[in-house]
């Protein structure tokens, strides 16, 4: 399932690079179209169902996109997934997407997270760091965390780089049961 909602994703993004569309409003707009799909389920049950005609889902579909101001691509995008049976992986595959597109736009997407709220500077100056590291643009997201104990850890992609006090403490346990 994960190469058909990758394919999708690439297919999305290559429609929205070529015609030069707003990014931002397009994930905004799947994002919350996916998250109607997860939260609401009558929705699951109606564009699911498949005893439920095309014409009717995607009747719900264009309220849907009316409702949210939504660009006629993304309604076309939706509507693809539902005549292909394919709704049920909405969410994985508005997630794929953003990935796909940051990934093109040269940003990448970091969940930082810290033993306590970073001031703007601290912010600015991590996200500065993190560029260096990754030479692209940072978008990140910050959580707290106690348990970290201090520093911090930050999560680009697959790779975790883990400054946290917790972290070097369990280093420093391994190289001392090892020796």
């Amino acid at each position: 399932m994960a190469a058909v909602t990758s394919r999708y994703a690439r297919a999305l993004a290559d429609v929205v690079v070529e015609r030069k569309l707003d990014s931002t409003k397009v994930m905004e707009q799947l994002d919350a179209l996916a998250g109607a799909l997860s939260s609401t389920p009558q929705l699951r049950n109606v564009w699911e169902n498949p005893s439920v005609p095309a014409d009717q889902k995607r009747k719900v579909l264009d309220a849907l996109i009316k409702s949210l101001g939504g660009e006629k691509t993304v309604r076309n995008f939706v509507a693809v997934l539902i005549d292909n049976r394919r709704i049920a992986a909405l969410p994985e595959v508005a997630r794929q997407f953003r990935s796909e597109l940051l990934a093109r736009l040269g940003i990448a997407e970091a969940d930082v997270t810290t033993v306590r709220e970073l001031g703007a500077d601290e912010k600015q100056m991590l996200e500065t760091q993190i560029a260096k590291l990754t030479g692209k643009k940072v978008q990140a997201r910050y959580t707290t965390d106690q348990k970290i104990l201090g520093g911090a850890v930050i999560r680009i992609g697959s790779t975790i780089y883990d400054g946290s006090v917790k972290g070097q403490l369990a280093k420093l346990k391994e190289v001392l049961s090892a020796g």
